[in-house]
């Protein structure tokens, strides 16, 4: 008897102690606040880096020097930024970020990446079949890009007992399309300090 009434109570503890793990709570923030859960890369780094490296990049005389041969704003377009570093990182979210800022900047106009350019010329191709000629829009007038901005992300990480210190860098260049000349070459560092707590009883 006295070894089932303990085993009720012993029970009644898991149970309770279970419950009181499971609970979840979920709170709204802003979404330009800035939450750091754990030392990887996250939105804000995404949003902060592609903000400063666009504002190097307007700043270089490449935009003054096309501007003045051609009397035009130049053509730009996002490629391929590849990700090197120890973490997952949607390299997608991070080229919107650049194409966001450039296109808002005012200083430069930006063409379709190529995935968006294919789904267009999909729906042109379809307009020559099933659209009237006075609304179908017509073939060969898309506008070449003048300029390509690429680049790579990489990290150093290293760790010692409960600290581990992460560093991110972003390095990012501008081509010219016609000769293939490096016109700008910048790159944003992002330093990150994690410490665990040790817990005692």
């Amino acid at each position: 008897m006295q070894n089932r009434v303990w085993h009720l109570i012993i029970s009644g503890l898991v149970v309770a102690v279970v419950s009181s793990c499971a609970t979840t709570k979920v709170s709204r923030l802003e979404t330009e606040q800035t939450v750091d859960l754990s030392d990887r890369w996250n939105d804000t780094d995404s949003q902060l880096v592609a903000r400063k490296m666009v504002d190097d990049v307007l700043r270089g005389r490449w935009i003054d020097t096309f501007q003045k041969k051609t009397g035009k704003e130049p053509m730009v377009i996002v490629g391929t930024v590849v990700n090197k570093s120890h973490d997952h990182i949607p390299t997608q979210t991070f080229t919107k970020d650049l194409e966001r800022e450039l296109t808002n900047s005012g200083r430069v106009l930006f063409v379709a990446s190529s995935e968006e350019r294919q789904e267009i010329r999909e729906e042109r191709a379809q307009q020559q079949i099933h659209s009237s000629e006075t609304t179908a829009k017509g073939l060969g007038k898309e506008i070449a890009a003048d300029y390509m901005l690429k680049g790579v992300i990489s990290s150093f990480e290293e760790q010692v007992e409960n600290e581990r210190y992460k560093y991110f860098q972003v390095t990012l260049e501008l081509i010219d399309l016609e000769n293939n000349a490096k016109v700008w070459l910048g790159d944003e560092k992002i330093k990150k300090l994690m410490v665990r707590k040790k817990f005692g009883f």
